[in-house]
């Protein structure tokens, strides 16, 4: 197997064998396969979408998408806003708060704590990170976050930097070769327009993935597997996720016989952009436009989170997104707005924000954004450890497809960025670690067996209509009948496979909203509106082709 990025490798069929396959090419993934090649691994990234460009018109993965920036604790660093000195306890408390009784202290304190040394790395791999006239990071604040700790990179694009460094870093190995101290077979290979329709599992240990690609089926062996699809969030009929979301990883982990957990847990973002019956991906307002003096208002111009928590249009995101929800419902109009007068010198500061309110139709100048809650963020996946292992031996996730303990019931604002550097080198760590395994050979590529496939459309308007923002029982219930009734066939093409996976998703998505009888952060049941006094983090598996609790564990809160 040769080193290269896209465009530049062999036929699919010659990447046949590897030390590690890396599923999905956002910041989790591709921090993954650079370690490991780093290390001396040669890896397969297989990716959903086209070999990368940075002028495409529309990217992949969620990472290109993210706006804010990283969270993460600088070192000997004061805040701006405070007296208050930052630090990994500071946020482990903003984490903890924001998860709503479901992060786990124990796993998050080493996540975040890694931050800056994962961030780092970045860095040296090229991102620019905007700075000041003394070349120190420039910071801004998001909901929940006590203090200014989110780094970012060309004022809203944060995602888009560090895609195209990571990116970069690929081509720069590929042009030095192995290079220094890496082994003979160190190398990083991509199978673009590629889905993966099965993780392989032989004898209870993962040997490779089969794939589809060009109309034809291939596989990789590996002894590893790294799951680092991103999220969900086709599901819904208008995401903030581009259009690769549609729940691969979930979907293949159950398959393979892992288990998920917190699926329930899906957080609308505050403010995604209102356009009237739009379908797909929706331009998402950053939080950090609030951070920076924006405020929420009703149509009359009253404010939204008034009253509603001490923290303002500043709380977590959920409590943010059913403020908004009320105020629609309470004023009868379909969105609310985001008032950004004052903002100082809004277009500077979020040039990708105004690109797309204006590829809209709609001007900045009015000062007024109509928004509305959007589906942004899985914030349960495939449980792990905090090595990125699964139960499945050979299996690893990272990034938003997993469930590491760091988000609980409602993510931090820009924790995700920094989990998925994170968990992407540690997982790294973990295939080198079986770089001396050996799989067993995969049999003949071929198409998989019938499976429940139902309409997107009719999935995306039912989940919309019955598992968004607020569920109760009877809701749930019509939504598991139509998902029940799904027709199974053979999927054949890119979008079989895709409507095949949001169809399993969204089942065990029902069916941890179900088990969830009680209101807790980004998950909402209207007939049980208390919370209860310790919160329980559900588990579900795959058994006979039907989704099963298999148990749970409690967090006193």
């Amino acid at each position: 197997m040769t080193t290269s990025t896209h465009g530049l490798g062999r036929d699919a069929a010659a990447a046949d064998r590897a030390d590690l396959v890396v599923v999905g090419a956002g910041i989790a993934g591709l921090t993954a396969a650079l370690c490991a090649a780093e290390g001396g691994l040669s890896v397969v990234v297989v990716n959903k979408g086209p070999s990368w460009r940075p002028d495409r018109g529309e990217q992949p993965t969620s990472t290109f998408y993210a706006q804010g920036g990283v969270a993460v604790v600088m070192p000997e660093v004061r805040p701006t806003d405070s007296d208050v000195t930052d630090s990994i306890d500071l946020h482990l408390a903003d984490t903890l708060a924001a998860g709503g009784g479901l992060s786990d202290a124990v796993a998050s304190r080493p996540i975040l704590a890694d931050g800056w040394s994962s961030v780092s790395a970045l860095i040296e791999w090229g991102a620019d990170f905007d700075r000041d006239a003394d070349g120190e990071l420039l910071r801004t604040r998001e909901g929940g976050h006590s203090v200014r700790r989110i780094i970012h990179a060309g004022g809203d694009a944060t995602g888009a930097a560090i895609q195209r460094a990571l990116h970069d870093a690929v081509a720069q190995r590929a042009g030095a070769g192995a290079g220094a101290g890496a082994g003979a077979g160190a190398s990083i290979r991509f199978l673009d327009d590629a889905i993966v329709t099965e993780v392989r599992v032989c004898d209870d240990q993962v040997s490779g993935v089969s794939y589809l690609r060009n109309g034809g089926w291939g596989a990789v062996d590996a002894p590893t597997v790294l799951l680092a699809t991103g999220g969900a969030g086709h599901l819904y009929a208008a995401t903030t996720n581009p259009a690769g979301a549609t729940g691969d990883g979930i979907a293949l982990a159950l398959q393979a016989g892992a288990q998920v957990a917190d699926l329930e847990f899906i957080q609308f973002h505050p403010t995604m952009l209102y356009t009237p019956g739009a379908r797909g991906r929706r331009t998402l307002i950053s939080e950090a436009v609030r951070g920076e003096g924006g405020r929420l208002v009703d149509v009359y111009g009253r404010s939204v989170t008034d009253g509603v928590h001490p923290m303002g249009d500043l709380a977590p995101r959920d409590v943010v997104a059913n403020a908004v929800e009320t105020a629609i419902e309470l004023t009868g109009h379909p969105c609310v707005y985001l008032d950004i007068s004052g903002v100082h010198d809004f277009e500077r500061r979020f040039p990708t924000v105004s690109a797309g309110i204006r590829a809209a139709g709609l001007d900045p100048a009015d000062h007024r954004i109509p928004v509305v809650p959007g589906a942004h963020y899985l914030c349960g996946g495939v449980v792990t450890d905090d090595e990125a292992r699964t139960a499945v031996d050979g299996l690893l996730a990272a990034g938003e497809v997993a469930r590491t303990g760091l988000h609980g019931a409602n993510r931090l604002a820009s924790n995700s960025l920094l989990e998925g550097l994170v968990m992407g080198r540690r997982a790294a760590a973990v295939a080198l670690g079986r770089r001396a395994l050996r799989p067993a050979t995969a049999a003949a590529p071929q198409a998989p067996g019938p499976m429940p496939v139902l309409d997107r459309d009719l999935l995306q308007d039912v989940m919309s209509r019955r598992v968004a923002l607020r569920r109760s029982a009877d809701g749930l219930a019509v939504a598991a009948e139509v998902v029940a009734n799904a027709p199974r066939r053979v999927p054949r093409t890119v979008r079989e496979v895709e409507d095949a996976a949001l169809t399993l998703t969204a089942s065990a998505v029902i069916a941890a909203a179900t088990a969830r009888t009680e209101s807790r952060g980004a998950h909402v049941r209207t007939d049980f509106p208390q919370t209860a006094e310790v919160g329980e983090s559900h588990t579900f598996r795959l058994v006979d082709g039907e989704i099963r609790e298999t148990g749970f564990a409690g967090i006193a809160v």
